[in-house]
């Protein structure tokens, strides 16, 4: 291995990414998170540790799905140009929506247990399971073999993967707390709670996602000794045909 990532770097790329393709990642989110914010409404009503645990699941699976919707997004652009509309980058999951599933109700159940237990289970979990979405739609492994993969990718990447994902929780907390805020305001009900859920999810979620991304292809690159770099931003215009 040569070299550590560097967070700035990775931020610098993640939101360049982010800016660039905005209106290809935001819908994706919000047909993918609208289920969720939906549940989590109707959860934060009825509450209970059960359905608590059960919105935790549901947003990991839903999480990890678009996680692999962003890493092939993030593979697409790394020639310089995008191929990808919303349809096509659904459909373009399909080949792993299982081991995508799968490994987002085990993660979901490991990270949620780990969280309800004790808070630092919780975080070690979420580190060393951040690259599951990347390993499975990339290398195409199986669910339980992208959870051996990712920690044995992470490793010696710790802390820095880590400061990555607490960037975006923190960012997360900050847009939630003040999104549900007005929310609430102009709407004390399940719906606007709901709207606060789906609003936050739908701006953070593809933060979330290229960071995976861009976290994913960085190591591989240090791994190999320099070659290609990270994924950076592509026009987010028309399609570029194909050079005869």
């Amino acid at each position: 291995m040569n070299g550590k990532l560097v967070v700035a770097e990775v931020f610098e790329r993640v939101f360049g990414v982010y800016r660039d393709q905005f209106t290809l990642l935001v819908p994706a989110a919000l047909i993918v998170f609208l289920p969720v914010a939906i549940l989590n409404g109707v959860l934060r009503e009825s509450g209970g540790f059960g359905l608590a645990l059960v919105a935790v699941v549901v947003g990991a699976i839903a999480t990890y799905w678009f996680q692999g919707m962003v890493v092939e997004a993030a593979r697409d652009i790394m020639d310089g140009r995008r191929d990808h509309t919303v349809g096509s980058l659904i459909s373009s999951v399909a080949p792993v929506v299982g081991p995508l599933l799968v490994a987002g109700i085990l993660g979901g159940l490991g990270i949620g247990i780990g969280f309800v237990l004790l808070i630092v289970p919780g975080l070690f979990l979420m580190t060393i399971w951040a690259l599951l979405a990347p390993v499975i739609v990339v290398e195409r492994t199986g669910a339980l073999a992208a959870f051996g993969r990712s920690r044995e990718l992470v490793r010696g990447h710790g802390w820095q993967v880590f400061a990555v994902l607490l960037v975006l929780l923190l960012v997360k907390l900050v847009l939630s707390t003040v999104v549900a805020g007005i929310a609430v305001a102009i709407s004390d009900t399940i719906f606007g709670y709901g709207l606060a859920d789906l609003i936050t999810n739908v701006l953070i979620a593809p933060l979330s996602a290229i960071a995976a991304a861009v976290v994913y292809f960085e190591i591989l690159r240090l791994r190999d000794g320099g070659g290609a770099a990270a994924p950076a931003p592509a026009p987010a215009g028309p399609e570029v045909p194909a050079q005869p």
